[in-house]
């Protein structure tokens, strides 16, 4: 593995920004100090760059194996590590969904192979496979993933007998996909009465009401303080839900935890109306008094991680009428510019997108090693031109579904290079394959 020095770099940590040196061998951040001199295989200069630590993406959709004409465990790694991304935790919803202990093996040894950022995949949880659930190692599996709302198919657990095993039974981190599925049905057969086939986009979040998220979310936080389970709700899309959480204790104290996606922070309802059905995703995206809510909360820590829910699908497919197009967005190659768009606004600092997209994760999910820029860590690391402006390209999107809502939009803030576990896998626009990401591993509760 080559070393690698970077030099003169504004290296954003713990709250700090602070001009310094990182040296890098074997995979790991050796030094970190104001001023280094080594032999090394690679020295890069960051002059007027930012150093980051890479981004810790606790929701993402990969659709493999058995849904690979959207996306796969090789191009939305890549897409990743273009986008800053540097770790990422897959959702189970894949064909077959990963509901078995030798279904989710499958997984981890197809990323193996072929995935370029560092990787973790969630347990499924179903109906009827508690047994499965309860022998997943904590040591190498980020958690189990319960989808308590109509999103994904076959997977919806909504058996009040199973759901009180999961949270009195699992000893690991439990996240939920929170839409109360009785709510939605009764809206959907209203919505269908009324309009027919033609539903406008704009009725989604009616569909997928406030409501809908309130009570399945509120019924999760009661399961998990009756059992003391260990619960984090994944992309919060309601200001009536931001009363579920807590702000008076640290994160590591916290038993129960919430994420906000990049897309319910920067979409409302009214970009329906330019978008359409590409910013159909579940939950839905809300009007703006719901938007306007969730930054706030992010920033006196009621909301703790800041994720994606990356979920591609065809544009073939998202051109269907409402009720047949899919729900999901692809964004993690741009997620770290979503945010610094809020920064260059002046609603949130870099030390905060730090702490949210990269510390936040890695203290919720106990993840070892990484998250920080310190001396003995994995060495993932972004460096950043802060004040680049450029425009997306859809020659320049990595994702295998090939759109984005935000092709044609022009960001300030430009990622120059991203070392993933030690390896430079994207530097000034091309990649380098030639060494994989590394499978995440997670400290005991």
């Amino acid at each position: 593995m080559k070393s690698i020095l970077i030099k003169n770099a504004q290296i954003v940590n713990r709250g700090e920004i602070r001009h310094g040196d990182i040296l890098i061998r074997d995979g790991r951040i050796e030094q970190i100090a104001p001023q280094i001199d080594a032999i090394v295989d690679r020295e890069i200069n960051a002059e007027g760059l930012h150093a980051l630590p890479g981004i810790i993406d606790d929701q993402v959709h990969f659709r493999e194996p058995g849904l690979t004409h959207k996306s796969d465990l090789y191009t939305e790694p890549r897409a990743a590590v273009a986008g800053g991304v540097t770790s990422y935790m897959e959702m189970p919803n894949t064909k077959p969904p990963a509901i078995t202990q030798d279904l989710l093996q499958d997984k981890y040894d197809i990323a193996a192979q072929k995935s370029l950022a560092n990787y973790s995949f969630f347990m499924g949880a179903s109906n009827d496979n508690l047994e499965h659930v309860l022998r997943t190692n904590p040591r190498n599996v980020c958690g189990i993933k319960a989808f308590m709302g109509s999103s994904t198919g076959n997977m919806l657990v909504d058996n009040p007998t199973t759901l009180e095993g999961l949270f009195s039974q699992v000893p690991m981190l439990i996240a939920t996909h929170c839409e109360d599925e009785e709510t939605i049905r009764r809206n959907t057969v209203d919505y269908v009465a009324r309009y027919g086939e033609d539903i406008p986009i704009e009725m989604h979040p009616e569909i997928r009401s406030v409501e809908g998220c309130w009570l399945s979310s509120s019924m999760a936080v009661d399961l998990a303080k009756k059992h003391n389970t260990r619960l984090h709700i994944l992309h919060i899309s309601t200001a009536e839900e931001l009363a579920l959480f807590r702000n008076d204790i640290p994160l590591q104290e916290k038993r129960i935890t919430s994420e906000v996606c990049v897309h319910h922070l920067y979409f409302e309802s009214a970009d329906y109306a330019r978008f359409g059905t590409q910013i159909k995703c579940n939950p839905a995206i809300k009007e703006g008094r719901h938007r306007a809510a969730l930054l706030p909360a992010l920033l006196d820590d009621r909301l703790d991680i800041i994720a994606t829910d990356h979920a591609p699908h065809t544009w073939e497919e998202k051109q269907n009428k409402y009720g047949a197009a899919p729900s999901g967005v692809p964004l993690i190659q741009h997620t770290l510019n979503v945010m610094l768009s809020f920064y260059h606004e002046g609603k949130i600092s870099l030390e905060r997108i730090v702490e949210k997209m990269c510390h936040a994760p890695a203290e919720c999910f106990h993840v070892e090693d990484r998250g920080y820029l310190e001396e003995g860590a994995h060495a993932d690391i972004v460096l950043l031109d802060l004040h680049k402006d450029w425009t997306v390209e859809q020659s320049g999107l990595h994702y295998k579904c090939g759109w984005s809502p935000f092709v044609g939009h022009t960001f300030k803030g430009q990622i120059q290079s991203t070392i993933v576990s030690g390896h430079l896998a994207y530097h000034q626009g091309e990649f380098d394959e030639s060494q994989k990401g590394q499978r995440l591993l997670f400290k005991e509760n």
